[in-house]
């Protein structure tokens, strides 16, 4: 259980509150810093998959925690940008990608209880909108430039519409188990 992939996602846990408590300090620098450690918890979530794999060092624990770990710091990720934009246009966006990781969530489960799992994986529509969420996040984190923060901008509703497209294909993939009549 304890591998070099699963403390890479410890790593990347224990780098949420240091992240949130970096980005409020009234600091010229925090917004900088915070930003750098977003991305370096985007680089040890790449590396732990990547170590799990290479090392053959893939845990049922790692598997839990690792999707965990990232919902976990999207979600608080989404919550400060939008307290800090404090705009419903931001807002939104964020409503959406934080009911959808719910939902999928939710779904997942409840077709892994069904032993469906494999129909909803993650698919590549999945994989482009978390990188284009990862790199509007870090953008708006940053907030270096006003040319900047519109490119995160543009890049969060990119990730809000695939967030949208990537939920409808995977309901999709479940529609048939959802829509039996004795399913409860």
């Amino acid at each position: 259980m304890l591998n070099i992939p699963n403390i890479l996602t410890g790593f990347r846990i224990l780098l949420i509150p240091i992240f949130v408590v970096v980005f409020y300090l009234p600091m010229q620098w925090s917004a900088v810093i915070a930003a750098f450690i977003f991305w370096l918890a985007g680089v040890t979530d790449l590396l732990d998959g990547y170590l799990a794999r290479r090392l053959n060092q893939q845990t049922a624990f790692g598997a839990f925690l690792d999707p965990v770990a990232d919902k976990i710091m999207v979600a608080v990720s989404l919550v400060m940008i939008v307290e800090h934009y404090a705009v419903i246009w931001i807002t939104i966006p964020a409503m959406v990608m934080i009911c959808r990781e719910i939902i999928i969530s939710a779904l997942r489960e409840w077709m892994a209880e069904l032993g469906e799992r494999a129909s909803v994986a993650v698919s590549s529509i999945g994989k482009i909108k978390t990188f284009a969420q990862m790199f509007a996040l870090f953008l708006l984190i940053w907030q270096y430039s006003i040319e900047m923060e519109w490119v995160g901008f543009t890049f969060l509703y990119l990730a809000t519409g695939l967030t949208l497209w990537s939920m409808v294909v995977y309901l999709k993939a479940a529609w048939p188990l959802l829509s039996k009549g004795d399913a409860s």
